[in-house]
């Protein structure tokens, strides 16, 4: 995409989301906080009920962890993130984002993901050791991250997130949900992985809020930074349908 057009797109985009965060934190159904129960989320007790079946499957992906892509070679707008390869991803899906291949690898995983109501992004987040996730900020309020813990090394005090003013740790088969246009920063402080189910799911709103919001995404969808890192994905994928093979 030229510069010169993604910076236009990103400062307008901005502008109006800036405007429409402030609907959704108003009209959220869940309310407008850093962390949400899981209580909130009822399909949290099926993703964790088959925490282990999720596992195996990524015990199997992570057999390639040196081929996976990094973060930023999917979305290189995120290259301030994750400047080295302690970042690694295998997605499902993000946005239009679909990622067949890695869902037939993963197959039980994929079935589970598509029957969570509202899920619009979906992959293994698996972080190195010694690694740092500096602060930022998510760009819009109409989504709610969700994490699972797969593989969390301990102490607890080395593996940790913090969401506005609050500081939280992973635990193996648990549910996580925040909101992640608060600052927000991740600290991986062992030596060993910390690998999540990473999810964003739409915000639970009123109907004519949520249809707003569900135009939104599909404007998100459709913009230049999601068909960059559709290329990117697929450009990998045609190298891993080859190393897998």
């Amino acid at each position: 995409m030229n510069p010169k057009l993604k910076d236009f797109v990103l400062v307008r985009g901005r502008k109006i989301i800036k405007r429409i965060q402030v609907l959704m934190g108003r009209y959220s159904l869940v309310g407008d906080h850093q962390f949400f129960s899981p209580a909130q989320f009822p399909w949290c007790g099926q993703l964790e009920a088959n925490w282990r079946t999720i596992r195996q499957e990524l015990d199997e992906v992570l057999t390639h962890r040196e081929d996976l892509p990094n973060f930023q070679d999917i979305s290189p707008d995120q290259a301030h993130l994750a400047k080295e390869d302690k970042w690694k991803t295998f997605f499902f899906f993000a946005y239009g984002l679909d990622a067949p291949g890695n869902c037939e690898r993963c197959p039980r995983t994929a079935k589970l993901l598509k029957a969570v109501p509202g899920a619009k992004t979906a992959f293994f987040s698996i972080l190195s050791g010694h690694s740092h996730i500096p602060e930022h900020c998510g760009p819009y309020k109409g989504v709610i991250r969700y994490h699972l813990g797969l593989i969390v090394p301990k102490p607890e005090s080395a593996c940790r997130i913090r969401v506005g003013d609050t500081i939280a740790h992973w635990e193996e088969g648990k549910s996580m949900l925040f909101d992640d246009t608060f600052p927000h920063e991740v600290w991986n402080e062992t030596g060993g992985l910390r690998v999540v189910l990473f999810m964003d799911v739409l915000r639970p709103l009123p109907y004519l809020v949520g249809l707003l919001n569900r135009m939104i995404i599909k404007a998100i969808a459709a913009s230049p930074f999601i068909r960059d890192a559709k290329r990117n994905h697929e450009a990998w994928e045609r190298r891993m349908s080859q190393l897998w093979n």
